[in-house]
């Protein structure tokens, strides 16, 4: 039986799922939706990262050039209040600042969102000290090939971002969406660097903060989002993690975990002041302690039920990402049967996926 086929089986036999979070129950809706016959949409996860070092414009412009609905900026903040694209503030591990002695006194020891991290962060260099810095592969062991370009981009703005966009969706003859994810948003707010005003203004300049513009705003926190309801007219996603809980929700006291947010009543509330939710691939096909793919939720369906559109993160090729049906050996970087990972979550009705392969996913969706 092939891997779609069994999952297929353990759906309709009411398999348990054993992943972190499920979403059963008698109001539950079928776990295995009929594949929507919709287009998905492709969202070129921090561009097309798998060939290109994240978050920088060339990872951007070939996301969009191999036909991604949209291009993904995460955005934190410098110390004169610029937004810039990076996953984290921490920039050690994505930037060559490490070898630029006149900067070595500003490597720290902070605390975001209860985890020690040290290194160099964004929100203690200004944006032209930021320029003077150019961007590395973040993850060389896995992706080998993406470190010849290390040395060669800036860390670009928001501005820049949404720039680009507007330069390739001229020439492409198609409009490319962004979607800028707010990072740390409790943090920053804390230390008195808010991203959301910047985020707003941003797009409010560029004429995206309309309904209808493609543009998506994403957080991992609840409050945000809330706040920024009253503010933006693009669609806000609510990103659901594997397990845990939002910070916000931690910092306040509030009992409630992303599991809770996935159950019928939680993805209601979603509703409220999202339309999308972004969950990590494994609240919808959750794997067991072995690393193998169990039977689907059904997050997908009930998600649909309130209203909401799904969109899960992230779809990688390298062995190291995958469920183990779909590796093709032990060595963590060589690539598995991607194709097939994908057709497996469109296969649940999904309307979108995060990719650090556009063109894998494109391929994939084209196969449907």
């Amino acid at each position: 039986m092939t891997i779609r086929g069994r999952l297929i089986a353990l759906s309709v036999a009411g398999t348990a799922a054993l992943g972190v979070i499920t979403s059963a129950g008698p109001d539950s809706a079928a776990a295995a939706p009929a594949p929507d016959t919709e287009r998905v949409e492709v969202f070129g996860h921090r561009g097309a990262s798998g060939y290109r070092p994240e978050h920088t414009l060339a990872s951007y412009e070939l996301a969009a050039r191999m036909g991604a609905d949209y291009i993904e900026p995460d955005l934190v903040p410098t110390k004169d209040g610029a937004l810039v694209a990076r996953h984290e503030n921490e920039i050690g591990g994505t930037t060559d600042v490490a070898e630029h002695p006149e900067f070595a006194s500003r490597k720290a020891t902070k605390v975001i969102d209860g985890t020690e991290m040290t290194g160099w962060f964004t929100e203690d260099f200004t944006l032209a000290e930021l320029k003077t810095l150019r961007a590395k592969e973040r993850i060389p062991d896995v992706r080998q090939h993406n470190t010849v370009y290390d040395g060669l981009f800036e860390v670009p703005t928001f501005q820049e971002v949404l720039d680009l966009r507007e330069r390739l969706s001229k020439e492409l003859g198609r409009e490319i969406g962004v979607a800028p994810e707010t990072k740390h948003p409790s943090y920053f707010r804390k230390i008195g660097h808010p991203l959301e005003p910047g985020v707003v203004e941003a797009l409010d300049a560029d004429g995206l903060n309309e309904r209808g513009a493609k543009v998506v705003v994403q957080s991992f926190e609840v409050g945000n989002l809330k706040e920024l309801r009253e503010q933006l007219r693009v669609e806000l996603v609510q990103l659901i993690s594997n397990s845990g809980a939002p910070q916000d929700f931690i910092e306040a006291g509030d009992p409630r975990t992303y599991a809770d947010l996935v159950t019928p009543e939680g993805l209601k509330e979603i509703a409220t002041y999202a339309d999308v939710i972004g969950p990590d691939n494994q609240v919808i096909l959750p794997v067991d302690e072995s690393d193998h793919l169990t039977g689907p939720t059904a997050v997908v369906a009930d998600a649909h039920a309130a209203g909401l559109k799904v969109v899960p993160y992230t779809v990688r090729a390298e062995n190291t990402f995958l469920p183990a049906d779909f590796r093709s050996s032990q060595d963590p970087a060589q690539w598995g049967d991607v194709l097939g990972y994908f057709h497996a979550l469109y296969d649940q009705g999904v309307d979108g996926v995060f990719s650090d392969m556009p063109d894998l996913a494109i391929t994939a969706r084209d196969q449907r």
